[in-house]
Formats: C-alpha cells, sequence, structure tokens
C-alpha cells in the first residue's frame, strides 16, 4: 500500500485494521462531501435523524492525527452498530478487503479548490498545535509553503492549483484531488467500491440515498425517507453543526458553521477569470484521464 504522511493525518494507521463484515469506509477528497456522506451513511445505518453521539464519534476518522490511534481504534472496537469510517487516504493507501464497502464522493475540483480554501482559513492553527501537543504526537513539517491568510479566494485557488507537492505529501492541492479520484475511478467497476457526485446529491438527494441504501444492503421503511432525506440536506445540517462538525471538541475552527459554508455547486464561476480557466483546463489534464474529467467536471473541459 501507498503510504501518505502530511501534517493532519497518516494512513499507516491502517496498517492492522481489524475489519468486520459490513464495514464501511468513506473516503474523499478535501471538501467533496465528507460530512454530507457520513452523515447519510449515519442516517440509512441507524433509521433516524436521532443520534445519541455526535457525529465523529460515530464515524470516526481513523488516520487523524490529532487523536490517538488506540483511542480511535478502542472507540471503534466498541461499536455495536454497522461501522462507516471516514478518511481522506486514497483507495491504493487503505487495505482492501472483500467484506468491506469503499465510498468515494467526487465533486467538480474548481469549487473543491474554492472551498478548501475557505476551509484553511477557517482553521485556528494555533487551537490545532495545542491539540497536537496535548495528544503527544511528534511534529510534522509542513512540505509547501503555506497561504497568506490576506490571499483572496483566486490567490488561494491557484495556490491549490499549482501546488506540486507530492500526493503523498499534502492532500491540498489540485494534483491530489484528482489523484484520490483516480484511485477510485480505475476500480470503479469493483463490487466494494461506490462512486457518487457530489452534483447528483445536490440534484437528487433522495434518488442517490435510496441507490446507496441498496448498494449497502440497507432497507429503509418508506415512512422514513422523508425525514431521512430532509436531515441530510444542508440546511439541516448546518443547523446541526456543534453535532456534526468534526474534531469541535478541540476548538479547531474558528465558527464552527462556517464549516457548512456555502455547499454550492458552480461557486468557482464568481471568483476565476478566463486566465485562470485556461490554466486549471492545461493543468488538471496533464495528470488526470479524460472520462474521469467528464464525469468530476460535469461537462468535458477544454482549453480556452
Amino acid at each position: 500500500m501507498e503510504r501518505y504522511r502530511m501534517v493532519g493525518f497518516d494512513s499507516a494507521r491502517w496498517d492492522g485494521f481489524a475489519f468486520r463484515d459490513g464495514d464501511i469506509v468513506i473516503s474523499t477528497p478535501p471538501k467533496s462531501g465528507t460530512t454530507w456522506m457520513q452523515m447519510i451513511c449515519a442516517l440509512l445505518v441507524f433509521g433516524t435523524p436521532d443520534f445519541d453521539r455526535e457525529l465523529d464519534a460515530l464515524s470516526p476518522w481513523l488516520d487523524w492525527s490529532l487523536e490517538p490511534r488506540e483511542s480511535v481504534l478502542a472507540t471503534l472496537e466498541a461499536q455495536q452498530h454497522r461501522r462507516f469510517i471516514k478518511t481522506h487516504t486514497p483507495l491504493d493507501g487503505l487495505p482492501i478487503d472483500p467484506q468491506v464497502t469503499y465510498v468515494c464522493v467526487g465533486r467538480d475540483p474548481r469549487d473543491a479548490g474554492i472551498s478548501l480554501g475557505n476551509h484553511r482559513a477557517n482553521i485556528d492553527l494555533e487551537a490545532v498545535v495545542r491539540a497536537r501537543e496535548a495528544a503527544g504526537l511528534a511534529h510534522v513539517s509542513p512540505t509547501s509553503a503555506p497561504v497568506s491568510e490576506e490571499a483572496s479566494e483566486r490567490d488561494r485557488f491557484r495556490h491549490w492549483m499549482l501546488d506540486d507537492t507530492p500526493v503523498t505529501s499534502s492532500h491540498y492541492t489540485l494534483r491530489f484531488t484528482m489523484h484520490h479520484l483516480t484511485t477510485f475511478w480505475d476500480a470503479r467497476e469493483s463490487a466494494g467500491v461506490i462512486m457518487v457526485h457530489y452534483d447528483d446529491l445536490k440534484a437528487d438527494l433522495l434518488g442517490e440515498m435510496r441507490r446507496l441504501a441498496v448498494r449497502l444492503g440497507i432497507t429503509v421503511p418508506e415512512s422514513a425517507w422523508p425525514s431521512l432525506a430532509r436531515a441530510a440536506t444542508f440546511e439541516d445540517m448546518r443547523k446541526q453543526a456543534p453535532r456534526l462538525v468534526p474534531n469541535v471538541s478541540k476548538a479547531v475552527w474558528r465558527d464552527n458553521e462556517r464549516f457548512f459554508n456555502r455547499g454550492v455547486s458552480g461557486q468557482w464561476v464568481d471568483v476565476l477569470d478566463d486566465t485562470d480557466l485556461h490554466e486549471y483546463a492545461a493543468r488538471v489534464t496533464e495528470f488526470t484521464a479524460p472520462d474521469l474529467l467528464d464525469w468530476a467536471h460535469r461537462e468535458p473541459i477544454t482549453q480556452f
């Protein structure tokens, strides 16, 4: 397996993990619908929007290094429900087990890039450092230059787009986003792999939840669907931010509700100009197969 080791996580934490029959691994590039898919899986697994714990306790992030691995493993071992585990590790960095379903959510990379810039601006870096120190974790130096807090949305996007940090060392790049999707795209015909597009969730949330339930072998009473689909909407999730946002207890966000910033598609239109889009198209086609490009962007990507 490939090892992905970054400031935020280390895929080696998956080594030796004991899967159970029916486990679900939610593996997405950052800002592509991770928390959304965790919520959807929680709703399907429990059959109700009323959970007795926060979402990140129900769906731990195994490779997240702010929490000691032993603590995360103990949480997962104690769970009696069907487990659904969060990760940002691409498929080639995960142990593959025939008992497990691997779910990947893809989003128009331009939207993911814009969203990621806003996401990083919402992180309280001092709180992250304190949390790492409190957990007794070793320091991992960033492999790419940080983006200025004063940078514009456009500048943050361009930094993400042009960053050539190796994909094993940073997940805050366009190159990583497309690499992650590629590892799933190449395995998309496998029985244990499910790919979901963010825009399909936006267009037909109930239909996509029904499709996912069928793939996961989960039966939902017809009367329950309206409340489950409503609880998975952006508006309802934002209202529940203290229960749904990851790492709330470690106070790493400047604003919890801002974690659910806009949740829209096409937000790049008002940020990027023709020059940016020309450079973006040229760059993304360097390392992405044409059929995956069309799927991710929902349209042919041409160089202006």
